[in-house]
């Protein structure tokens, strides 16, 4: 490299550091505002006026949840860009041009920066060019990833959930920590805590809108969910992250990957994870090489002598529920999810308030309170928040699991669960697959 170029390498170098400065520091909006903006309803915050001041995105794991992120976060926010992906799959390419053709300019991702492989996101987070990375791989990675990024002065975008053992929570918090301190941003995929209605009718029960909080019940049930078979020449390891979802060290299970939105919104009306976990549940539909089960039931019991009776559940045929129930001493609150809405009703079961939802706006609001947060200087960190609902999915899978009682200060100060593999090897050869029974999977 020729002294000129050393000199132009470091003038980039420098620039790069000065604008990551800048977008900690943030513009003159105060904290209080952006703080104010990421409680309320939608409010458009001031936006840069140049290029220049753009925050330039990075994305790690391009499939639907990745895609949907960046179709979030590009229609919502204005003086972004796309700047940096990876992904496993070198096919996934093709989604940056089909966002090209929607966003334009927003999407400006140079072909040497679109990495393939299972350690491309390290080129993401080396690029001094990225100050916000999407985190939307399989769960299985998401601990060490957010925490590798955190590590390397970078905003963060994690989808739920954040764990799905206990080493990854331990991680998370070890991450939410260093975020705070980095005064960097961790924004999470939990939708519902931006969705208007949730936020309106759990405000209202804290204000004490139907009295104390007694019991709820939470469902999430579905029919079933997608499966990939495996195709000629995969290797163990590459069939196991192409069909992630029926794979426990990948996904959590049902529990964890899809109905931790209700568990979830269970610790935020109760404020707090619980403190036990009793469960059952079973296999009745899945593939024969899955991992998953296909319904679980868990009573979680809170302090105070409180119970949630919670019910997950993916079989084809069978009649779903996503719904939060809330009862009170002084009335009840439900609570629907996607776009059905909030009502809470007095003692006597009549209606007293009723709200609309919208969630496709909720996903987009996620984006736009973390790049309004990032610009105030105030970034916003709730990692932590988002890994005990995520470790409160796992309490209720291990209760399951093994047929036992499970105890929060178990989980977080005694257990050694660790699911992801110690040596992993994209060639490589992974243990037959296989299901938990209780009684026989063992409390670790």
């Amino acid at each position: 490299m020729s002294a000129m170029e050393k000199q132009s390498k470091t003038q980039q170098d420098q620039q790069a550091a000065n604008r990551r400065q800048f977008l900690r520091t943030g513009s003159a909006i105060s904290a209080g505002v952006a703080g104010a903006a990421a409680m309320t309803r939608p409010v458009r915050g001031a936006e840069p006026d140049s290029k220049e001041d753009n925050i330039r995105i990075g994305i790690v794991g391009l499939g639907g949840r990745g895609t949907g992120a960046l179709n979030n976060t590009l229609t919502i926010n204005n003086n972004i860009e796309i700047v940096a992906t990876a992904d496993i799959d070198p096919n996934k390419k093709n989604v940056l041009q089909r966002l090209k053709q929607t966003y334009g300019d927003k999407v400006n991702v140079k072909e040497e920066d679109n990495h393939v492989g299972l350690d491309a996101y390290k080129r993401v987070l080396d690029n001094k060019n990225v100050d916000l990375v999407l985190m939307t791989t399989p769960p299985g990675f998401r601990p060490q990833y957010v925490l590798e990024a955190v590590e390397a002065g970078k905003h963060v975008f994690a989808e739920k959930p954040s764990c799905v053992d206990v080493a990854g929570y331990h991680t998370c918090v070890k991450a939410h920590e260093l975020a705070k301190k980095n005064k960097t941003g961790i924004v999470t995929g939990t939708q519902y805590r931006r969705q208007t209605n949730y936020m309106e009718a759990i405000k209202r029960i804290h204000e004490g809108a139907i009295g104390d909080v007694i019991n709820m019940t939470a469902r999430y049930c579905s029919s079933g969910i997608w499966y990939r078979s495996r195709k000629p020449g995969m290797s163990d390891t590459q069939y196991q992250l192409y069909n992630w979802m029926h794979f426990i060290w990948l996904s959590g299970d049902q529990i964890a990957e899809q109905a931790v939105h209700n568990i979830d919104v269970m610790n935020w009306v109760m404020q707090g994870p619980p403190e036990t976990a009793y469960a059952s549940g079973g296999r009745f539909t899945r593939p024969e090489d899955s991992e998953m089960w296909d319904s679980m039931s868990v009573d979680f019991g809170y302090s105070g002598n409180r119970q949630i009776s919670f019910k997950c559940r993916q079989i084809p045929g069978s009649a779903g529920d996503n719904s939060n129930h809330i009862y009170g001493s002084d009335g009840m609150a439900v609570i629907y999810g996607g776009n059905r809405g909030a009502t809470i009703y007095d003692r006597a079961g009549k209606e007293v308030w009723k709200m609309a939802g919208n969630i496709g706006a909720a996903y987009e609001q996620e984006h736009k309170d973390l790049i309004d947060s990032i610009r105030a200087g105030n970034p916003i960190v709730e990692l932590q928040e988002t890994a005990n609902s995520s470790l409160t999915a796992v309490m209720g899978r291990v209760a399951a699991y093994t047929g036992q009682r499970v105890t929060w200060d178990f989980l977080t100060n005694k257990s050694e669960l660790n699911l992801f593999p110690a040596n992993l090897d994209p060639n490589g050869e992974r243990p037959v697959p296989e299901f938990a029974i209780p009684g026989k999977t063992k409390l670790i």
